[in-house]
């Protein structure tokens, strides 16, 4: 599968060990916008696909991604490139670590720090094999513990700022204590499963400084195969041309 169009934008992805998933378009949908972020940072962008949904669900003027992998950041590049935001969009091709660092050695002021931190990360744990090496790479937690993700979105995210992200359910305990070490609460969090009966998979959580009792509940994504319940039906329908 070399291209995956959308409503507004098309992603090539030939070149990307990690390829569109459910995931990265839930996060892009699901992210709030509410606060207008005038500059978004997103983490491991892969396709871009994250980036490129909140160009279009947002007027943000800054839209910078950052991506480890050369062939991913060298498509992600001409994916924003070949959108109708090219001009709102920026790919650095670097690690995060790295990133933070330069940010920091630059001396960031509060005003320059991003109003919305996003990120996919990749998650599975260094024992996971899929026998397709560059894949494994995409995925590992070693190429981006949560520790260092926390530490550096802590740095990089503005007093009134957003960090949204998903993450394994299995893992939601572990990442908010992690979290909550650099001074970064849930304000919001939904749980997703595949179908009614199924457990929860995943978490989908917006964190930010300000300490509080977060919103909590839940998103079922099919009641059988294909079978899409409304409410994601509704979260997803500007992006995917068959909702």
């Amino acid at each position: 599968m070399k291209s995956f169009r959308f409503k507004q934008f098309t992603i090539q992805q030939d070149k990307c060990a990690m390829k569109i998933g459910t995931d990265g378009v839930l996060l892009g949908a699901w992210a709030s916008l509410e606060h207008n972020p005038f500059s978004i940072l997103d983490i491991g962008t892969g396709t871009g696909v994250i980036a490129l949904m909140l160009a279009q669900r947002s007027n943000a003027e800054l839209i910078d991604a950052l991506e480890i992998d050369e062939d991913a950041y060298e498509q992600a590049v001409d994916n924003f490139e070949n959108s109708d935001w090219g001009d709102r969009l920026f790919c650095y091709h670097a690690a995060f670590d790295e990133f933070v660092e330069e940010m920091q050695e630059e001396g960031m002021e509060e005003e320059e720090k991003y109003e919305l931190i996003i990120s996919n990360p990749p998650f599975y744990s260094a024992d996971y094999s899929s026998g397709d090496a560059k894949r494994d790479q995409a995925r590992f937690a070693e190429a981006l513990p949560f520790e260092e993700l926390l530490e550096g979105v802590s740095l990089l995210l503005s007093k009134r700022g957003k960090f949204s992200v998903i993450i394994p359910y299995a893992e939601e305990e572990k990442f908010r204590y992690l979290a909550a070490d650099h001074g970064l609460f849930p304000q919001r969090i939904t749980h997703v499963k595949g179908t009614p009966d199924s457990p929860v998979k995943r978490s989908l959580l917006e964190m930010s400084f300000l300490e509080g009792k977060p919103e909590v509940d839940e998103l079922i994504i099919e009641t059988a195969r294909h079978q899409y319940t409304p409410e994601y039906i509704d979260l997803v329908k500007d992006f995917y041309l068959k909702m």
